[in-house]
């Protein structure tokens, strides 16, 4: 028989920066209340440690993460110390691709609703999840500048496709749909106009569909998309698009549930240690004020949970995040007058009487 302490899922934590720390720190405090089994390892990987040592990701440090751990928690990265951004780039963008962690997986949920900016919209009417593909497209840095400073510059940024690339997201589209009861996958390309990558995603994803006659698949070119979203979002319920498409269509999805400080995240290979941060950045003015929305962060935890196979855990933390949004037991930017510090505990206090 296996201890109890063999048992726990050990996460990696990377707090980051700004009012990452802050965040984090209330995820943490939510988790530990609902007694998950699971062990928290912290990094400190961030402007801090870069700009003391030079180091943003340790050798081996994403081999260590695979190896070591079930799943990384991650809060922001970004500082205004480090213009270039380098750390974040490597750390973020490192963890995605040399983890391989090909599907970012983006939920999107009113939970009042007083938290949408559309007019007569209720939670049951905002209740859909977007599928990015998270290695390739635009964010593969593929490029280069020409006649730099010149009148006669050129700036080339390609956009990368690969059949392997485009399959294995829609293919994780189609099978999350069938896992959490969804009927409808739509895809959003650019393809009237970039026909040569954006046509690969319409071939597959054709094949695909073709597959699993069970599910409604449709398309929209991705201005109409956003349009949509906005006109009704009761149409959707997954969405999949490409890297850089589904980068912007998040935000605004993250709109509809009171704003990027409720928006939860996970990067996702089914295969391999995953990775989960809030969608937020890590908002520099807003650092040490106590003023951070922690629901993204505490909700991105119970996604984690979820993923892991901590099911009821989950679901505890989830109706204490609901319940704290019914009751105004939130910071001010959804409504509330609460700190990030004060609403973290409100949450975390209902989830231990659960």
């Amino acid at each position: 028989m296996f201890s109890a302490v063999s048992e726990k899922k050990k996460i990696a934590v990377v707090p980051g920066d700004g009012i990452g720390k802050e965040v984090i720190a209330a995820a943490l405090q939510v988790v530990e209340a609902s007694q998950a089994p699971v062990e928290f390892t912290e990094f400190d990987w961030s402007a801090d440690r870069y700009l003391k040592d030079g180091v943003t990701i340790p050798v081996n440090g994403f081999v260590m993460l695979e190896r070591d751990f079930d799943a990384v928690l991650v809060g922001a990265l970004g500082d205004p110390r480090v213009p270039s951004n380098i750390h974040a780039k490597e750390i973020l963008l490192g963890m995605r691709f040399q983890m391989d962690l090909y599907a970012n997986v983006r939920p999107v949920k009113l939970l009042d609703a007083s938290l949408c900016p559309l007019k007569g919209v209720q939670p049951a009417d905002v209740n859909f999840t977007v599928v990015r593909e998270n290695t390739e497209g635009l964010y593969c840095d593929v490029g280069g500048t020409f006649k730099q400073g010149t009148e006669d510059e050129v700036a080339v940024q390609e956009d990368v496709n690969t059949r392997k690339g485009v399959e294995r997201v829609i293919r994780y589209a189609f099978d999350y749909a069938r896992n959490h009861g969804r009927k409808k996958v739509l895809m959003s390309d650019k393809s009237n106009v970039m026909t040569h990558g954006h046509g690969l995603w319409q071939r597959v994803f054709k094949l695909v569909a073709a597959e699993h006659p069970e599910i409604q698949a449709a398309h929209m070119y991705v201005d109409a998309l956003c349009l949509q979203m906005v006109r009704d979002p009761r149409q959707f319920e997954v969405i999949v698009t490409n890297n850089m498409f589904g980068d912007i269509v998040t935000d605004l999805a993250a709109a509809l549930q009171g704003g990027l400080g409720m928006a939860a995240s996970g990067n996702i290979h089914p295969a391999k240690t995953s990775m989960f941060e809030p969608v937020h950045g890590s908002a520099p003015p807003l650092a040490g004020k106590n003023l951070a929305n922690p629901i993204g962060a505490i909700s991105t935890s119970a996604m984690m949970l979820a993923h892991l196979g901590l099911d009821s855990y989950a679901e505890k933390i989830d109706a204490a995040v609901l319940e704290a949004v019914r009751q105004k037991k939130i910071t001010s930017d959804v409504g509330g007058s609460l700190g990030t510090k004060e609403s973290a505990e409100w949450i975390a206090n209902q989830v231990a009487k659960k």
